[in-house]
């Protein structure tokens, strides 16, 4: 994984939990959420928008793409799990959640869906 591909990630991811959150996403939302600026916000979404995993209407609303929604959705998956079981391991919440960010982007599928069956089957009786 390059950091270029992280970097969307996060992004994408972003504009996933953003657009749970108040529905409509722009630019100036995502450089708040993730403390960045505008003209760092403004390249990724050029770059997004490249790759065909955003859209962004004439007043600046950003939305994800089939492609783009498939690629937060995945991230955002493996980041509430990690985060949920670093926690339940006894790492402080805000740690857990860091941590869960850069381990999210670097486990491969198949480790990925192992940890999430072995959580499963540990939560069982």
């Amino acid at each position: 994984m390059t950091r270029n591909n992280e970097s969307a990630e996060d992004y994408l991811e972003a504009i996933l939990m953003l657009s749970q959150q108040k529905g409509l996403v722009r630019s100036i939302d995502i450089a708040h959420q993730m403390n960045y600026t505008k003209p760092s916000v403004s390249r990724a979404m050029s770059l997004l928008r490249e790759r065909g995993h955003i859209v962004m209407d004439k007043d600046g609303w950003i939305t994800l793409t089939d492609t783009g929604r498939a690629i937060a959705e995945r991230i955002y998956e493996r980041h509430r799990l990690l985060t949920q079981w670093l926690t339940q391991l006894g790492v402080s919440p805000q740690v857990a959640a860091e941590d869960a960010c850069r381990l999210e982007h670097d486990l491969s599928d198949e480790t990925f869906q192992r940890m999430k069956e072995h959580i499963a089957a540990s939560k069982q009786p």
